[in-house]
């Protein structure tokens, strides 16, 4: 995963860009695996961790109608989370994550595993939902790694 996060700051810092993360599911360990790389101050700007409704709402703006129609884990929401989070983090780039680590709180529709995202640079912003295999602990760090992956794709 270092790796990854450093590809992450050595493109984001060739873009002269700072990311800016929200997260639910990982509880800020996105912003924990880029902090860890020497120098990040130069392209990670500031980390969201908006674990509970209430959290989404007032710290990312993600409105109580997109909760109430499609969930906290819901591409609707990662997207709204995402624009929360370049609107009011000051950066250029921003990855939202939100979903179901489990080992409980799973639905037949939204079954443990289920995890949906969001990238933006404020011109474009894409989304999409993935399910995951594994325990709690390898559903967020699967999630980590594709949250990571999709800067890069972004980029």
């Amino acid at each position: 995963m270092s790796e990854l996060a450093r590809k992450v700051g050595e493109a984001l810092k060739a873009k002269g860009a700072k990311l800016v993360t929200a997260e639910s599911c990982t509880g800020g360990w996105v912003a924990t695996a880029l902090t860890a790389i020497a120098g990040s101050s130069d392209w990670f700007e500031r980390g969201y961790v908006t674990y509970s409704n209430a959290a989404k709402r007032e710290d990312l703006g993600v409105a109580e109608a997109t909760l109430q129609r499609h969930g906290a884990v819901s591409e609707q929401t990662a997207r709204e989370m995402a624009a929360g989070a370049l609107k009011k983090g000051g950066g250029q780039v921003a990855l939202a994550i939100t979903g179901v680590a489990g080992p409980t709180g799973g639905t037949l529709a939204k079954p443990v595993g289920t995890v949906c995202f969001a990238w933006t640079d404020g011109s474009k912003m894409v989304s999409e939902t993935k399910r995951f295999d594994g325990d709690r602990e390898q559903v967020r760090r699967q999630s980590v790694e594709r949250s990571l992956q999709g800067v890069l794709e972004l980029l």
